[in-house]
């Protein structure tokens, strides 16, 4: 199995462009409204933070991440939001200068993670490799967020493709969290990357089949953007209701933008 480093070195190129984004904004533009009913874009760098700080605990304090999961059992609905809040709260300076620490330390710890390992989460233990991806898809969606929010157009780049892995990896546990049974067959999903080549997991005899933009996948299954906005189409009934439901988001179904 890969070791972290390649996803690690992604995540730090997207925290670093994001960064790149807010910092030069004046305090008064951290309050701006996103896309996300109720967050201003010091929402979602809290968040950001937030969530590293409860990876870094993980990584680093087991114990201390069990006591994360009883006060999530607690607001399984607010815990979230809870967090989001309280740091948006923060001087934007504070805010910015605490994720820049924080998620420096997560990334040194993940590097050091030993092979093997599984690191404690909200879902199933997961590994540093997988742990890196999920943070490098909630860093992408909320900067998506924050550039949707001024006004920017962000370019495509060959880091949407862990992102759509863990879209494709998803597939069954969207059915899940939906109350639906999942496909029995995998389904083929072909997807054209920011360079013009293709990206393709399962067998190209499948009978149900996803073809189409990786960039759009990507907004899809985190929930940025409408399927009927997207460059994106399925082959077969199953393979469509997918696409309806899709999310590589742990937690219950999203409404979506």
């Amino acid at each position: 199995m890969a070791g972290p480093e390649p996803i690690v070195a992604d995540l730090r190129a997207e925290s670093d462009e994001l960064d790149a984004l807010v910092a030069p904004l004046p305090a008064e533009r951290w309050a701006d409204p996103t896309p996300a009913p109720g967050w201003t874009i010091a929402h979602q760098i809290g968040h950001l933070l937030w969530t590293d700080r409860v990876a870094l605990t993980s990584v680093t304090d087991e114990a201390g991440f069990a006591e994360e999961l009883k006060a999530a059992a607690a607001d399984p609905t607010g815990f979230v939001d809870a967090g989001a809040e309280e740091l948006a709260a923060l001087a934007p300076g504070e805010l910015l200068a605490d994720w820049r620490v924080t998620r420096d330390r997560l990334h040194e710890e993940l590097l050091m993670v030993p092979a093997g390992r599984k690191l404690p989460w909200f879902g199933p233990p997961m590994s540093a490799a997988s742990m890196a991806t999920a943070r490098l898809m909630e860093t992408w969606a909320h900067g998506l967020d924050v550039a949707d929010a001024l006004g920017v157009k962000r370019v495509a780049t060959d880091r949407l493709r862990s992102i759509a892995h863990l879209g494709v990896r998803t597939r069954d546990y969207a059915f899940f969290v939906n109350n639906l049974p999942a496909p029995a067959e995998p389904f083929l999903v072909e997807l054209r990357g920011p360079n013009g080549d293709t990206w393709s997991w399962g067998s190209p005899d499948a009978a149900q089949r996803v073809t189409g933009s990786a960039e759009d996948f990507c907004f899809l299954v985190t929930q940025r953007r409408p399927l009927s906005a997207l460059d994106i189409t399925a082959h077969g009934p199953d393979a469509q209701r997918w696409l309806e439901i899709a999310q590589a988001f742990a937690g219950p179904p999203g409404a979506g933008r």
